[in-house]
Order: structure tokens, then C-alpha cells, then sequence
């Protein structure tokens, strides 16, 4: 934001024309424009020298990177706009390298049903409905509502019916699979904690780290 002398008001960074390179700031810009300005060649040149001194001392982590130089005098030109005749150690970048926009990754699957699930959940399910129907189905159909179960509590600490996680199989297989009747799932521990991840590191695990550590911890008999 800055001052405007002629209308006497101020002058926003909004209002005024999208830096190439943000972090020179727009003194450097203006530098820019002046070096271009200069009608001598070797003038010219002399100034471009300057300025890029000028942005090594405004951008100094520049120095971690492999040929800074070379990469302070591609800078230089792209604030000019890739229109600047001076004497450079290094030639004029070609703008289409650095303006080119880059080639959209295309997301792969459809878009999840039930993202605290997961999609991973959802590739399982497709391949249980492939499965024929026996004990060995039942049994893998009761460890996922096990597992869904879980990750059900990580995200919503309140209690979870058996119904609501067979409802939600059929649910994401679009009904293509039914849940026998009879299964039931076993009961969780009341003092059960399960974490989101990145949180802790007792996910799925029964108890806080800090409960266990003290039924681990005996104290020292005193001396008597």
C-alpha cells in the first residue's frame, strides 16, 4: 500500500498489476522498468548487474539452491517479461517453460461414498460381493463390520449399533450384499479409546497411553 501523489489517495496492492516474482517486491519491479528504460546498451547492462545484487540481498536463501546466479538472472527476466536486451552472462529463459500450466493428475476410482471409511473399505466390499455365500463369506463380512466399527468410534466417540454398521455395508455395495442373519459383533470394552489418526499412538487400542503407563508404574518401597 502506498500513496498516491497525484490523486492524494491511497494505493492498494489489490488495485494495481500481479507481480511475476512476489518476493522481490514491487521496488524491484519499479527498477526494472527503469533499467529498461536506459537507451545505452552498456548502461543498460551495468543496471541489471545492480539489481540482481540488489534481489541476491532480498532473497538470500537463493544460496541453498544449485547455480543461484544463473537462477537470480532468470528472475531478472521474468520480472522484465522476458523483454530485456542487456549483456547477461546467461541467455533469456524461454517464457513457455516457466508459463506453461501443469498437466492435471486425474483422481482414479469415483468419489468415495463415506470418507470415514475410507476407500479401501469400499474396494473390500466390491470383493466380498464377488465371494460366494458360506462361513467363510460370514466370517469375512463380521471382521469388516468389526474394523468399520472402529473407524466408526475414531471419528464419532458416541456408541455405534451393530444395525447402523450392517446398514452401512449394504449401504456402499449398493445393496448387493446382505448380511447374514444371526451375526452379531462382540462387545467393546467400556474403556475403550479409539484415536483419530495422527493424534495418538494407541489407535484401536483400549485405553490411553498415560492408563497404562500408571498400571505399569510401582512405586519404590520406602525404607523403613
Amino acid at each position: 500500500m502506498s500513496l498516491n501523489e497525484n490523486t492524494n489517495t491511497l494505493d492498494y496492492n489489490t488495485s494495481r498489476e500481479r507481480l511475476a516474482m512476489p518476493e522481490y517486491g514491487r521496488n524491484v519491479l519499479k527498477m526494472v522498468e527503469q533499467l529498461k528504460a536506459i537507451p545505452d546498451r552498456e548502461k543498460r547492462s551495468e543496471q541489471a548487474r545492480a539489481v540482481v545484487k540488489v534481489m541476491e540481498l532480498l532473497n538470500p536463501q537463493v544460496h541453498t539452491q544449485e547455480n543461484f546466479e544463473h537462477k537470480l538472472w532468470d528472475h531478472l527476466y521474468m520480472i522484465a517479461g522476458y523483454d530485456l536486451d542487456i549483456d547477461s552472462p546467461y541467455p533469456c529463459p524461454v517464457k513457455e517453460t516457466f508459463t506453461t500450466h501443469p498437466v492435471p493428475i486425474p483422481m482414479k476410482g469415483s468419489r468415495i461414498k463415506a470418507f470415514h471409511y475410507g476407500r479401501n473399505i469400499e474396494g473390500i466390499i466390491n470383493l466380498l460381493c464377488e465371494q460366494p455365500d458360506g462361513e467363510v463369506k460370514t466370517g469375512m463380512i463380521r471382521s469388516l463390520a468389526i474394523y468399520m466399527r472402529q473407524q466408526y468410534l475414531i471419528w464419532n466417540k458416541d456408541s455405534v449399533a451393530d444395525e447402523t454398521i450392517f446398514a452401512d455395508i449394504e449401504k456402499l455395495s449398493d445393496y448387493r450384499l446382505k448380511i447374514p442373519e444371526g451375526i452379531s459383533l462382540s462387545k467393546i470394552s467400556g474403556d475403550a479409546n479409539f484415536s483419530r489418526p495422527g493424534l495418538g499412538i494407541n489407535v484401536g487400542q483400549p485405553g490411553s497411553l498415560r492408563n497404562r503407563q500408571k498400571k505399569n508404574f510401582k512405586r519404590p518401597f520406602k525404607k523403613k
